[in-house]
């Protein structure tokens, strides 16, 4: 991928991201773009009203399975390692969707979000952090704050 297309997807994920804000109880806005492995957006997702529903569970809700296979996740924020309500974690759902590499703004400060990209990493996909990290960083210092 080229970085001008990384940074297109990472655009429209922070934009995800901001239209939320306010919207998720006490979880960060978190904006997330899939493409397939021909780098085609196939799929996109915001957390939820209420923060129940995370942004990554969001966009690959709306595949079939096998879709995702060897594509990219654009995130703003590292995908969770552990769901506080329990059930499979932002990192685990990524890793069975079969992605090959993973765009991210910043890391994950919060217990459950942090480790997040260790699990990635060892099953094999490419992590890459910090596109448009200082817009995250603006977008959760009142998350990061509060931790």
């Amino acid at each position: 991928m080229t970085k001008e297309i990384d940074l297109l997807h990472m655009q429209r994920a922070m934009t995800l991201a901001q239209s939320q804000v306010g919207r998720t109880g006490k979880n960060p806005a978190v904006g997330c773009v899939i493409t397939n492995a021909q780098g085609v957006k196939i799929s996109e997702g915001a957390t939820g009203d209420g923060g129940a529903d995370h942004a990554e569970a969001m966009a690959l809700s709306t595949l079939a399975e096998g879709a995702a296979e060897g594509g990219t996740a654009y995130v703003t924020l590292e995908p969770c390692r552990e769901r506080s309500a329990g059930g499979a974690s932002c990192s685990e759902r990524l890793v069975a969707a079969g992605i090959a590499r993973i765009v991210c703004s910043v890391a994950d400060p919060h217990p459950k979000g942090a480790g997040g990209f260790d699990r990635l990493q060892e099953a094999g996909i490419t992590v890459d952090i910090g596109l448009m990290e200082a817009e995250a960083a603006d977008l959760y210092s009142e998350f990061f704050a509060s931790l």
